[in-house]
């Protein structure tokens, strides 16, 4: 992708996910994820109504009168946004491929908390830790992000999920928002991710095709395995093929579901010919 197409379409998704983000998601982001408690702001007059636990007895002393100390909420936080790049992330039968709708969201949670003046930053992985970019605030910098989600190229097409969580836990220090993005199509991280959620404030959001979820009776069919590469003939005729790959496929729906749920995280279901907007406001929204 030459640099004037790649900055059209960076232009294009900014348009799109900002719009979302400034009208939609900008408010329910900021009361669904507070602050890290409160810090104080200033001295004002005691008024009818205010907390007398807040009276400040020393300045009350100085002036005769009673004053009170006003405490805001330590507003900045760091947004971390962990996304699968791994081969299977370039499917779809619809309009979009998943990591096209991937990109999308990612951009959207990105500007909605450029908007509250929180840091944002990236982890792309497959099955190692392909690139990291350290969190920092703005807009170009959410432009770099967008950059990187549209164009960057993986080493490998397989995934590990557990190795980039440990990557994630060992650079951020303090409490972060995560948001893993990925269709989940893996597993053997649930105790990685028990232990990372016992820290940040994590969320995962599993973007799948509808095809992905049961093989359709075409007959016999050469199909690719997009993390290994591998061409095999199936015989997608046969009932126990579509039954084998429909509890393969759920298996690892249930494993995403139940790791996430039971360690305290977030879980969102994405099709991608579903309205992500949808689901990331009622989530928002439960939340808040």
């Amino acid at each position: 992708m030459d640099t004037k197409e790649l900055l059209k379409k960076v232009r294009k998704i900014e348009i799109k996910t900002r719009r979302l983000s400034d009208h939609i998601f900008g408010g329910e982001y900021h009361s669904t994820f507070k602050g890290r408690g409160m810090t104080f702001s200033e001295v004002r007059q005691y008024q009818f109504g205010d907390d007398v636990r807040n009276i400040d007895w020393n300045v009350t002393a100085r002036y005769n009168e009673p004053f009170v100390k006003v405490f805001e909420e330590e507003r900045e936080l760091t947004m971390m946004l962990m996304v699968d790049v791994s081969g299977s992330e370039m499917f779809g039968t619809e309009d979009q491929f998943k990591n096209e709708v991937v990109t999308e969201i990612a951009a959207t949670l990105a500007f909605s908390a450029t908007q509250n003046n929180d840091k944002i930053g990236l982890i792309l992985f497959s099955d190692k830790v392909e690139l990291y970019i350290p969190p920092k605030k703005g807009r170009s910098h959410v432009l770099r992000i967008i950059r990187e989600l549209i164009e960057f190229q993986p080493e490998s097409k397989q995934t590990n999920l557990a190795e980039a969580l440990k990557f994630m836990q060992n650079v951020m220090k303090k409490k972060a928002i995560v948001f893993v993005l990925s269709d989940f199509i893996t597993d053997n991280y649930h105790q990685t991710m028990k232990i990372v959620s016992g820290k940040h404030d994590v969320t995962g959001i599993r973007v799948f095709d509808k095809r992905e979820e049961d093989i359709p009776n075409l007959g016999i069919v050469q199909m690719q395995d997009e993390e290994t590469g591998e061409y095999m003939l199936v015989n997608t005729a046969s009932k126990k093929v579509r039954a084998n790959y429909a509890k393969f496929y759920n298996e690892k729906v249930a494993y995403y579901k139940e790791s996430f749920t039971k360690s305290g995280a977030g879980a969102i279901d994405c099709r991608v010919d579903e309205s992500y907007v949808k689901k990331l406001l009622g989530y928002f929204k439960r939340r808040g």
